[in-house]
């Protein structure tokens, strides 16, 4: 009966723990997206991101946040709205930053060290590298999952249950339903989405 005991305490504690962790994310994620407007239920940050809200940051219910191991940067530019659907989860180390529009829809699973940014901050012609050009809007639309050091263009709109190979550069619009990868990024299958 001792061994019972003191396995039933080690699952009450690793219990407790975790339920102290949770309640420190959610602490974190009110601290942090203090100038968003929060969906409320359940967002989650781990670690320390680099938040910035100069525009609209909209965060939806449940979305998870991790900036452990590398710096997690979220950017709300001037003019600017970023949208994080609905239990969507980014993981270290990306960087997206919004100028105009950045979407990312609901259950979307953003890999390590992603890039998105909606505009290039510098046009290429030499004589006009110091002017900014438009921006154009990035959109993911549901269950979107980006691998790991994805970088997403400007102009660029992801369809619902794709995805994106890790270190894949995504240059035009993916479809809905397949896996795309490369540098640019093509549709190398269609996937079943059990609809």
């Amino acid at each position: 009966m001792v061994n019972g005991e003191v396995e039933t305490k080690g699952h009450e504690t690793m219990k407790l723990r975790q339920l102290w962790q949770d309640g420190w994310a959610v602490l974190r994620a009110r601290w942090y997206f203090r100038r968003a407007t929060l969906g409320g239920k359940r967002v989650r940050v781990w670690g320390r991101p680099s938040v910035r809200n100069d525009g609209r940051m909209r965060i939806a219910d449940r979305v998870r946040v991790v900036s452990t191991i590398a710096t997690t940067e979220l950017v709300a530019g001037e003019n600017g709205t970023l949208e994080i659907g609905e239990s969507a989860f980014i993981n270290y180390g990306c960087s997206i930053a919004a100028a105009e529009l950045i979407r990312i829809g609901p259950r979307c699973n953003i890999g390590t060290h992603v890039i998105m940014m909606d505009n290039d901050f510098h046009r290429l012609e030499p004589h006009r590298r110091h002017e900014k050009p438009e921006s154009r809007p990035i959109i993911l639309e549901e269950n979107v999952w980006l691998g790991g050091r994805v970088i997403v263009l400007n102009g660029v709109t992801i369809g619902k249950d794709s995805v994106i190979g890790a270190g894949s550069v995504v240059t035009k619009d993916i479809p809905p339903g397949v896996v795309a990868a490369g540098v640019p990024a093509k549709v190398i299958r269609r996937l079943e989405t059990g609809d």
